[in-house]
């Protein structure tokens, strides 16, 4: 090795500094910078009329009031899940569709039957008004004689653990509220969700006669959130419900002030056999890769108790504007575009487990799936799982997106529908990612409603969600 000075080092260095600046760097410049730059800058045009389109001509906002407030609630089973099915077909062939078709899954049938009711028993002769309570999605229901118990409130599983000898013959509360310190709320919701989910087995597998849950939410309202609950088998199946956040501090009070207090409970749910539900899907033909699939979507089901505007109403026609925007501009992607209205998301995952087997069964080619499941807010980005080349791709796109105040693509996770399909064959996947401020104060609620949702709002996330389709289709 030939040794220099440290003086003949860092002047050899400066030389060719001076030489790349003056000679080579130019040269690069001159090819490649014009070439980045007319790509972006034709890739700009077309994102500003995917937004005109959008904003100017959208028909999303007059869908998702046919589908809230003629169709309404549409719970996986019910006479509304069928009226759903049949909008989404109308609407998709309206939106300009090549192929309009449904696909069959078998789906779960529970039915909440006549509304709960709960009320604190006491000693004492003042009044206490009932509890606002909903019984969760798949519960059974507890007789028609009731539940009547005292109540042990547990703000952990630790907690449960540690009180299993207090559990037989109490109803279990459960009052662990949303973490206030997470910014972005889907991480609260799934900080706390564990309770809804697990929650009545791990009471009865003690000797519990039921469970209440504080709600999802941190809402500053009295509105009980419903949600899908598992049970274990292994262990009795108790009833369990939701309880607004202002009942649950209101009882969390009572039961402290008056420890012999007890809480009557009633439900009326039931689980019927399995029946036959639709994912609804429209495609858009591939011009170049037509055996190659572009999948974008939401779910149709809603819970019973709303009309599914925000969950996920907002996520069918942001995906059903996708496609008529494409057709308006006559914008035709490489890859066949499809749009799928997923059944039964809400408490089973059927329709998407099922659309992801039959892409696995045909061997079909799966580019990237996009799902719209997070509320009509204010679009922010998008959350992704996918290689890190493509990745970065992605992360080139923001100043096109920044404009549009869209600018969030750190986030990895993609929408639970879609995300079958990424585990069955590793296709990549993304969801929109909205302002996640408002969305728990309605969501799984009975104020889950059209009036609830904002269009130009609605509008820029169906902006977005063509947006990166276009890119991904041109680029992927």
């Amino acid at each position: 090795m030939l040794f220099v000075g440290w003086g003949q080092l860092i002047s050899f260095i400066a030389q060719t500094d001076r030489f790349m600046r003056k000679y080579l760097l130019p040269i690069f410049l001159g090819c490649a910078v014009p070439a980045l730059v007319s790509a972006q800058q034709q890739d700009s045009v077309i994102f500003r009329q995917i937004a005109d389109e959008v904003l100017t001509h959208s028909t999303a906002y007059d869908n998702l009031r046919v589908l809230t407030k003629e169709v309404g609630g549409r719970l996986a089973g019910s006479p509304g899940m069928v009226k759903a099915e049949h909008w989404g077909v109308a609407a998709l062939k309206a939106a300009g569709a090549d192929t309009v078709y449904l696909q069959a899954c078998m789906v779960p049938h529970w039915v909440r039957g006549a509304r709960e009711e709960a009320r604190i028993i006491s000693k004492r002769r003042d009044y206490t008004p009932p509890l606002n309570v909903l019984a969760l999605g798949n519960s059974v229901g507890s007789g028609e004689g009731g539940v009547t118990a005292p109540v042990l409130e547990i703000s952990s599983y630790e907690e449960l653990e540690a009180r299993k000898d207090e559990v037989k013959g109490k109803i279990v509360f459960y009052n662990y509220p949303f973490n206030p310190k997470f910014i972005k709320t889907f991480h609260s919701y799934g900080d706390a969700v564990k309770f809804r989910g697990s929650g009545a087995s791990r009471a009865s597998k003690y000797g519990a006669l039921a469970v209440i849950v504080r709600s999802m939410s941190h809402g500053a309202n009295n509105e009980p959130h419903t949600g899908a609950m598992q049970y274990d088998t292994a262990y009795p199946r108790i009833p369990a419900v939701a309880i607004g956040l202002q009942d649950a501090d209101r009882l969390s009070q009572r039961i402290k002030d008056e420890p012999s207090a007890q809480v009557f409970l009633r439900t009326n749910c039931r689980m019927l056999a399995d029946t036959i539900g639709h994912n609804v899907i429209g495609e858009l033909k591939g011009s170049k890769y037509p055996d190659q699939y572009l999948t974008v979507g939401g779910h149709l089901d809603s819970w019973d108790v709303a009309e599914g505007a925000h969950d996920d109403g907002t996520g069918c026609v942001q995906s059903i504007e996708v496609l008529r925007t494409f057709k308006a501009l006559g914008i035709k992607p490489e890859r066949t575009l499809r749009v799928v209205l997923f059944a039964n998301e809400e408490n089973g995952t059927r329709g998407g487990k099922k659309y992801a087997q039959v892409a696995k069964e045909r061997g079909e080619k799966h580019i990237f799936a996009l799902e719209s499941d997070a509320g009509g807010f204010t679009p922010r980005g998008f959350m992704m799982t996918m290689s890190d080349e493509q990745r970065a791709k992605v992360n080139a796109w923001r100043p096109l997106f920044l404009p549009y105040g869209i600018y969030d693509f750190d986030e990895p996770g993609g929408g639970v529908d879609v995300g079958q399909l990424n585990a069955a064959i590793g296709a990549p996947m993304a969801e929109l990612s909205p302002d996640s401020q408002r969305y728990f104060d309605i969501h799984h609620a009975p104020n889950d409603v059209f009036e609830n949702v904002n269009k130009r709002e609605l509008e820029l996330g169906a902006f977005a969600m063509a947006a990166l389709l276009y890119m991904v289709d041109k680029s992927f």
